[in-house]
C-alpha cells in the first residue's frame, strides 16, 4: 500500500485491488479534461445508512456530465457490502462509487460516454470529533448551473471548494462558509448548513449552486416528523451570525456543530444535539430493518 494511505480496497474490472492502485493514464480524458463523478456514503458503527441514495445519486450524477452509467444501484450497493468484509470492523469506512471518462469526443473535449468506467472505493476515514469547528467567510462563490455541472456531483467542482477551505485556514479557521453568486450562504466547504433562530431552523434554500445533500434532506425530515419547524430560505451570512446556534449536515461525518463563525463563538444547542440524535437513531433503525 503506498505511503500515507489508509486501508484501501478497489473494485475495478471484477476485482477488488488493495491500495491506489492506477486505473488512469495520461491519455485518458479524464486525467486532463476532469470528466469525473462520485458519490460518498459511509459505513460506521456497523450502518450504512441512505447507501441506496447515494448509489442512485451517482449515476444521475454521471449522466449530468454527460457519462453513461454502467452499475446498477443495488449492484453498487451488494459490492460494496462485498467490500466491507475486507476491513476489521472498527474503523469508520468511506464508500465512494466513482464513473469517469478514458476518451473524448469533439476534438478531444466533451466525454465520450461509451468510454466511461466504473470502480468502488472503500477506505478507512475516521469521522471528525463531535466537538465542531468553525467557519471563516469565504471570498471565494460557489458558481452557478450556467458555468459549471453544480447538478452533479463532479470532481472539476472541489478545487473551487478547496481554496476556499485553504483560505480560510490560512486566516486560522477549519472550514469555509460559501455563499452563492449574489451572496447568499450556500454550504461549507464540505458540508451543507443549518441555523437555529427563535426556536425555528433554518437552512439554505437549494437553489443549484450546491448540492441538496442526501443527509440534508434526511435531517430535515427528522426534524420535520419530531414537531420542529424547517424552512428553506435564502440567507446572508448576517442571518448567521445571528443565530443561536449553527450545524452542518454532510456524508462525511453526519451531524456537526459550528462552533465559531468568524470572530463570534458559537454554543453547541439542544437542536443540534437533537438532530444528532434524532438521525443516529434513524440509522440504528433502518439497518435492524433491512
Amino acid at each position: 500500500m503506498a505511503a500515507g494511505f489508509s486501508r484501501t480496497f478497489t473494485f475495478f474490472d471484477g476485482e477488488w485491488l488493495e491500495g491506489n492502485p492506477g486505473l488512469v493514464g495520461p491519455r485518458s480524458h479524464v486525467l486532463w479534461l476532469g470528466s469525473s463523478v462520485f458519490d460518498g456514503a459511509r459505513w460506521f458503527e456497523g450502518l450504512t445508512p441512505d447507501l441506496d441514495r447515494h448509489a442512485a445519486r451517482v449515476n444521475r450524477s454521471a449522466e449530468a456530465l454527460g457519462l453513461r452509467p454502467t452499475m446498477a444501484p443495488d449492484e453498487i450497493v451488494r459490492l460494496t457490502h462485498e467490500g466491507l468484509r475486507h476491513f476489521d470492523g472498527e474503523t469508520a469506512v468511506y464508500i465512494r462509487p466513482m464513473y469517469w471518462a478514458e476518451d473524448g469526443g469533439y476534438m478531444g473535449v466533451p466525454a465520450d460516454p461509451e468510454t466511461t468506467r466504473f470502480c468502488l472505493c472503500l477506505y478507512e476515514s475516521p469521522m471528525i470529533p463531535s466537538a465542531g469547528f468553525s467557519l471563516g467567510v469565504s471570498p471565494f462563490r460557489r458558481p452557478t448551473p450556467e458555468t459549471m455541472p453544480t447538478l452533479a456531483k463532479a470532481g472539476c467542482l472541489y478545487p473551487n471548494n478547496a481554496r476556499a477551505i485553504m483560505e480560510a485556514k490560512r486566516r486560522g479557521f477549519d472550514n469555509a462558509l460559501v455563499r452563492d453568486m449574489i451572496g447568499n450562504v450556500a454550504e461549507t466547504g464540505t458540508s451543507n448548513l443549518f441555523m437555529v433562530r427563535d426556536g425555528a431552523v433554518f437552512t439554505p434554500v437549494p437553489n443549484g449552486s450546491f448540492l441538496n445533500g442526501i443527509t440534508r434532506q434526511r435531517v430535515i425530515q427528522l426534524l420535520r416528523e419530531d414537531g420542529m419547524e424547517v424552512v428553506e430560505a435564502s440567507l446572508t451570512v448576517e442571518d448567521f451570525l445571528s443565530a443561536s446556534e449553527i450545524f452542518s449536515t454532510g456524508n462525511h461525518s453526519k451531524v456537526v456543530p459550528v462552533t465559531g463563525l468568524e470572530e463570534r463563538a458559537m454554543p453547541v444547542g439542544p437542536v443540534y444535539g437533537r438532530a444528532r440524535e434524532l438521525y443516529w437513531r434513524f440509522a440504528r433503525a433502518r439497518e435492524k430493518s433491512a
